[in-house]
């Protein structure tokens, strides 16, 4: 696609000899008299660069005027000033507001080219280096190897490959976002707009405006300024509205019909636009019951779930822990400066027997908090032990009491501390494994029938929460 470039200079001949040296480079120009008409056609669709002569005579703003309002609206868009009756002054201060370059008329065609595919050049790799830190540090992976994870990403692959709307369905930090990142990588429109917006807390005006933007407005020299809507800045990409049940139902109803016709209309304007939009919804809520409470409309229900996904919490994938410790450990050493540290086994023993109401979000804020509680000194780098957790992660976890330091079992007789002991040990393994029968055999070292016939003695229930396997099902009836 040809770059657009935006010429604004007072002279039509210069206007028309630049365009026409643009044309011939295979460039897209555009052009413009004044401050008023640049900024109309900014507004119609912003240029990859601009041209801008510094006098501009019938003009709300001059150049410099110009230039500053851009440089504050689009800071990466390179603009090059030109001027034939600049002085080093003038030079001076379009350099220090932000323009690429200035050059002075009379100017060969070769030198406007050279500067030009310079700025264009320099402007491309601040944009590649912004869009590289931002991917860095906000990684769009999904850590695990559990079952329900490996699930999960067949789901997506799924949800990727088609053009449909999508409903993700998952508590508060378990990842819905991230599902929809990747959702939105993996299909067509991963070069395209992934824009993210929340209606939690905000007021049904506040959403509409946000949404569909607000009637065009002027400053006090009259020059025109817009902002853009979601919906335009969604445009040929992915949208993402996170808690949508959060959404009134007076902005639910005009929502609807924008998915159902894809057009835009903008307020103050009777010119519809024709939208491509991949819309991706998700909500911590049960939108069913939301439904029956009248607070959200069934027929938008049904036209968001053409695609249903529903993100597992944590605490039904603690076996991807360790994975996601280690991880986020990396993480936090690269980019936060911290000291990478090894979690010992009894701590992850520890966050595995951790319901985690927050889910991943909070996991990760446990581990930053650890690692910069307990720094290191020196070079020695200590292993994480159970002790240097948060209170709240030792304090509602299951830990196993230490013999030499619990006065009751040491006064108990050896079957009697034995069975305290295993009663213990047993509920901690079976809480760290998500009550999983296998799992946990496997990793006491018990065969899955003996384990059954232990719990039952010790009087130890899974609890609603475990799921088993059909063949534990299947032994659970053989045993009883």
């Amino acid at each position: 696609m040809a770059i657009d470039v935006l010429v604004i200079d007072d002279e039509l001949d210069i206007r028309d000899l630049i365009s026409d040296i643009l044309k011939e480079e295979g460039f897209a120009p555009r052009s413009a008299a004044n401050s008023q008409q640049a900024f109309n056609l900014i507004a119609e669709r912003v240029p990859n660069a601009m041209i801008l002569d510094i006098w501009l005579q019938g003009s709300d703003l001059d150049g410099l005027g110009i230039l500053e309002l851009i440089k504050k609206r689009f800071p990466l868009m390179p603009v090059i000033v030109i001027s034939g009756h600049g002085t080093i002054e003038t030079a001076v201060s379009a350099i220090k507001m932000g323009a690429y370059d200035y050059i002075e008329k009379p100017f060969t065609h070769e030198k406007l080219m050279i500067v030009l595919k310079r700025a264009c050049e320099a402007a491309k790799l601040k944009r590649e280096n912004i869009d590289l830190k931002a991917k860095v540090v906000d990684k769009t992976e999904m850590i695990g190897s559990s079952g329900i994870v490996t699930k999960l990403r067949t789901e997506i692959d799924r949800a990727a490959a088609s053009a449909g709307r999508v409903l993700i369905y998952g508590q508060v930090g378990s990842g819905k976002e991230l599902a929809a990142r990747l959702i939105h990588k993996k299909s067509k429109r991963c070069n395209s707009p992934f824009i993210v917006f929340s209606p939690t807390g905000l007021s049904n005006e506040k959403i509409m405006q946000e949404l569909f933007g607000e009637p065009e407005k002027g400053d006090t020299s009259g020059v025109y300024t817009k902002r853009h809507s979601v919906l335009e800045a969604s445009n040929s990409g992915t949208l993402f509205i996170d808690e949508i049940a959060d959404m009134p139902l007076a902005t639910q109803s005009k929502f609807l019909k924008f998915i159902q016709d894809q057009v835009y209309e903008k307020p103050g304007s009777s010119k519809p636009i024709n939208m491509d939009i991949r819309i991706i919804v998700a909500t911590s809520k049960d939108i069913e019951m939301q439904i029956q409470m009248d607070k959200f409309r069934e027929d938008l229900y049904h036209r968001l779930k053409v695609m249903y996904i529903r993100v597992p919490k944590l605490s039904d994938r603690k076996e991807d822990i360790p994975q996601l410790v280690d991880y986020f450990v990396k993480q936090l050493t690269k980019f936060s400066g911290l000291k990478e540290r090894e979690f010992s086994e009894e701590v992850i023993a520890a966050l595995q027997s951790y319901n985690w109401p927050v889910n991943i979000r909070q996991l990760r804020n446990v581990i930053e908090w650890t690692l910069i509680m307990n720094p290191t000194t020196g070079s020695i780098k200590t292993p994480i032990r159970p002790e240097m957790l948060p209170t709240e992660i030792t304090n509602n976890g299951i830990t196993i009491s230490k013999p030499e330091t619990n006065l009751d079992m040491m006064s108990m007789p050896l079957r009697e501390a034995r069975e305290v002991f295993e009663r213990q040990y047993l509920t901690a393994q079976m809480s760290r494994f998500n009550n999983n029968i296998s799992k946990t055999s496997t990793f006491v070292g018990m065969e899955r029938s003996a384990l059954h016939r232990k719990l039952k003695l010790l009087s130890i229930h899974s609890g609603n929460g475990g799921r088993k396997d059909e063949e534990d099902e299947l032994e659970d009836e053989f045993i009883c």
